[in-house]
């Protein structure tokens, strides 16, 4: 469940007050893996209340992935073939059609002909629409509530059973899990489960976020998520 609160008419959630102008702030659940309420959570609303325009996360995502691409593939012309450039045999009165040096791409063994060559697709997306995008991204989470902060996510030992059990406790299928630190036990346990995905919170993403259906956001993590937004 989330509340929006207006510092600049109310006092906060718990009763203090504060002179001058304030941000509104987005107060969520934090819960535990039973997915029992313990406590609530204040987000920033410059990170998570930001409005959403799509055209800006399209943007990021196009660059995200043509980044990702590695532009690799290549075959060589008939000038990169190694082969001798002399004449195969003579132009009149062997009965055959008339033939050039062995690298044409019209013989085994030549080079190809308008093939594929080694390319960059690099995308450049100003860090400013990045972060921004990014920003927009986990305001949408907030938005479709589709967004749970946990407490903690420290499973005792490396065991897939246990972790889905905690999903299906929330009844999520694909999700994405953003911790603090490295989490071993937690990234071992998920590791077979289809549709999820566990990350700490240096590489969260626009793509990612978007590509799940839920997002899993420790508390402990989101400090640092608005520090670097904010």
């Amino acid at each position: 469940m989330m509340v929006f609160t207006d510092g600049m008419h109310h006092a906060g959630p718990q009763g203090r007050k504060e002179s001058g102008k304030r941000r509104d702030m987005a107060l969520v659940d934090v819960y535990n893996l039973k997915k029992e309420k313990i406590s609530e959570v204040e987000l920033k609303d410059e990170v998570f209340g930001v409005p959403i325009k799509k055209h800006v996360l399209h943007q990021v995502v196009i660059g995200q992935m043509s980044n990702r691409r590695s532009g690799t593939a290549s075959t060589k012309s008939r000038s990169e073939v190694k082969y001798s450039g002399a004449k195969l045999y003579r132009q009149k009165g062997t009965g055959r059609a008339r033939a050039g040096n062995a690298s044409s791409p019209t013989r085994i063994g030549g080079g190809t002909a308008f093939g594929p060559s080694a390319r960059n697709y690099f995308k450049k997306v100003p860090k400013k629409v990045r972060k921004i995008a990014l920003s927009m991204a986990l305001s949408d989470k907030v938005q479709a509530e589709r967004l749970y902060v946990l407490d903690d996510f420290n499973l005792p030992e490396i065991k897939t059973k246990a972790f889905v059990e905690i999903m299906n406790r929330f009844d999520i299928g694909k999700a994405l899990i953003i911790t603090e630190d490295k989490n071993d036990n937690l990234e071992k346990s998920s590791k077979n489960v289809p549709g999820v995905k566990v990350m700490k919170s240096e590489g969260l993403n626009v793509y990612d976020i978007l590509n799940h259906d839920h997002l899993f956001l420790l508390k402990s993590a989101i400090s640092k998520i608005e520090d670097a937004l904010a």
